[in-house]
């Protein structure tokens, strides 16, 4: 037992082996944490420009669609939204109410409920893209399982060859046990904890989003658009009254007092 225990310290802490020889350790299963470990910092950095104020809310998206729907333009509007070189997370959710709103001959009451449908579906998309990072941050510890109990399998197997065993495979064995789990807890805390951050993050764009669209639709609802002018009073046309038929009481003179 004390011989196993000094193979099992002499296999991870020492001192001759460098952190690339104790990578290396890990074997196939260390080369696979590696491999996601490149694709979640990848996935990372891509969150990090994405995920951000400037690049979902721009401000000058917000002042340039500001003024367009102040002074009424909602064709300029909706054109500005839908150009490529301006699309975002707001103007993509803008568009779909601005276009409910020309099309629909009650757009002024059908706007909010197409900006839900159209926020619900760009939110969802932002949390969709965020999941590979969550899937590696789960997937990790149990690769690093899966390299324990292989590791474990062959130092087993090393010991059963007789009562002098093979030293050599025996601390590989046990490196590989160890090395694989310390790489997929290291790969799976910051994966986990970056997904639930980049989530969080979601959740208050989103927030931020929802109000600087209500506060741009207000323009529509105070009369600014097609469909919010009303006719004037007095351009609507009255209803004229029927004439009244012959011998009917309304045709017949009224009755002289002094005639006898």
């Amino acid at each position: 037992m004390s011989n196993f225990i000094f193979i099992l310290a002499q296999a991870v802490a020492g001192e001759s082996k460098t952190w690339l020889d104790t990578i290396q350790s890990g074997g196939l299963v260390g080369y696979v944490i590696i491999a996601l470990s490149v694709i979640a910092l990848a996935l990372i950095v891509m969150h990090l420009v994405q995920i951000r104020r400037s690049a979902l809310i721009p401000d000058v998206h917000l002042e340039q669609i500001d003024a367009m729907l102040a002074r009424g333009d909602v064709n300029g509007a909706l054109e500005y939204c839908l150009d490529p070189p301006n699309v975002s997370y707001l103007t993509r959710i803008l568009s779909a109410g601005l276009t409910r709103f020309q099309k629909s001959a009650f757009g002024v009451f059908e706007i909010k409920n197409a900006i839900e449908e159209a926020g619900e579906d760009q939110t969802a998309k932002l949390y969709r893209s965020t999941d590979a990072l969550g899937v590696i941050g789960s997937i990790a510890p149990l690769l690093g399982l899966l390299g324990t109990v292989w590791g474990m399998i062959g130092a087993f197997e090393a010991l059963q060859h007789g009562a002098t065993p093979d030293h050599e495979a025996l601390a590989g064995n046990i490196s590989l046990a160890l090395v694989t789990t310390l790489m997929g807890l290291i790969l799976a805390i910051p994966c986990v904890s970056l997904y639930r951050y980049f989530g969080n993050r979601i959740d208050a764009l989103a927030s931020e989003a929802a109000m600087e669209i209500e506060r741009l639709v207000l323009h529509l609802e105070s009369g600014a658009g097609p469909q919010a002018s009303a006719r004037p009073a007095s351009s609507v046309p009255r209803p004229t009254q029927p004439a009244p038929a012959p011998g009917s009481s309304a045709t017949t003179k009224p009755n002289d007092g002094n005639k006898k």
